[in-house]
């Protein structure tokens, strides 16, 4: 096979290879000119594989280093996200290998930023955290390390202090009602939200007048 033409597309940073006239593949610029693929040359069936798995690599990274310059990532996230894009298996594993030799990945760098921005945008209990970044690929060793400092009881009283303005005026029932779903469905334990009702209770009851056992 004949290199025939190689053509830069308009507007991006790739070429169009032909073969003997006929159109075989697009490419980034800077492989083809790492790859010496220019007009006249000879190509091989076994370079061009050669060359189809190496844009293959190339757009992967691309695809990854993209994701992560809006956010870090735990490696089974990049993972999902190159499938959605119909990369094969191995083009995958070998990109996310070189990423971890880069440092762009790393699952427990990961779950300590995932969870350090949690807490600070939509505080919850280390339970709940911990099981979402599970869900996100980290394994359940790592979950654990990186939220096992997360005080459950103080992060439930800091929410708690939060509703306070819109629920001091309330009889101690509805009170205890609400403040109560309202923790429990961050994902603290009955416990927790329990003792954080009675402590936000009893710093308010004198301004009711209402004890707990009314």
């Amino acid at each position: 096979m004949i290199v025939t033409a190689v053509e830069r597309e308009r507007g991006r940073r790739r070429v169009k290879l032909y073969l003997d006239g006929q159109f075989a593949l697009a490419l980034g610029r800077e492989l083809a000119a790492e790859q010496g693929v220019h007009p006249g040359r000879t190509m091989t069936a076994a370079e061009l594989a050669a060359l189809v798995e190496a844009e293959a690599r190339r757009s992967a990274m691309d695809s990854a280093l993209r994701l992560l310059s809006h956010r870090p990532r735990s490696e089974q996230e990049l993972r999902d996200r190159l499938r959605r894009k119909d990369f094969q298996a191995g083009v995958i594993e070998a990109t996310l290998r070189r990423l971890g030799e880069l440092g762009y990945v790393d699952d427990e760098a990961f779950a300590r930023f995932w969870a350090e921005a949690r807490q600070a945008s939509r505080p919850q209990s280390g339970r709940l955290l911990a099981a979402e970044l599970r869900r996100r690929g980290v394994s359940p060793e790592t979950a654990q390390d990186a939220t096992q400092s997360i005080s459950d009881e103080e992060v439930a009283y800091g929410l708690a202090q939060r509703r306070l303005p819109a629920l001091r005026t309330l009889a101690y029932r509805t009170f205890r009602e609400r403040l109560g779903r309202y923790l429990m469905s961050r994902g603290f334990s009955y416990e927790v939200a329990r003792g954080t009702i009675d402590r936000c209770w009893a710093e308010i009851s004198p301004e009711t007048g209402e004890s707990a056992t009314n």
